[in-house]
């Protein structure tokens, strides 16, 4: 298969031009980066396909020694093209809302993004992936403590022994709770 240099040079520029404005800081040139590079994206799977002129398909008239294309790569980009409009309406959107909003068209810094790039490896004891022994739903004490073990056996047997301990809490509250309502079933049962 020969492929055709002109289209994987210009799919190659498109691409390039993409994501050098995908770096850029505006909400519209993050946006015609993102539909530049899809269609580099395109350009390439097109000519990934097989060479012009092809047909997908074996037919009357058709010499067995002529190439095919493939129809997978063609079915890629249709659905490609799909899913960058979907993305570009998306984008549109979010850049109209932001627009509102601040009446500028460049994304702003994130305030916790800043302050977690700054914060020094000494704090990495506070990171968010650690649970130091509060419910994060409810704030309450949790009875296990850190869940977060990087050692998978001792929390599994951590685990078991608490619900173990709960199953059998639950059951003696309601032992005790059938023997608070029916103290006189103790005294016929004696009979």
């Amino acid at each position: 298969m020969t492929a055709d240099f002109g289209l994987l040079m210009l799919a190659g520029l498109l691409c390039a031009t993409g994501v050098y404005l995908l770096l850029e800081r505006a909400i519209i040139k993050i946006l015609l980066g993102i539909m530049i590079f899809s269609n580099g994206i395109n350009l390439l799977l097109l000519a990934a396909g097989g060479p012009p002129g092809s047909p997908p398909i074996m037919g009357r008239g058709r010499s067995p020694d002529a190439a095919d294309s493939d129809p997978l790569s063609h079915g890629m980009i249709l659905t490609a093209i799909v899913i960058t409009a979907g993305v570009g309406a998306f984008i549109l959107a979010l850049a109209y809302r932001s627009y509102q909003f601040t009446t500028v068209d460049e994304v702003a810094d994130d305030a916790e993004d800043t302050k977690i790039a700054k914060r020094s490896p000494a704090d990495a004891w506070s990171a968010p992936d650690r649970d130091l022994s509060d419910d994060h739903t409810t704030g309450q004490p949790t009875e296990l403590g850190d869940h977060v073990d990087y050692d998978d056996e001792d929390l599994e047997e951590a685990e078991a022994e608490a619900e173990a301990e709960a199953r059998a809490r639950a059951v003696a509250k309601a032992r005790s709770r059938r023997q608070d309502k029916n103290p006189d079933d103790d005294k016929e049962g004696g009979r």
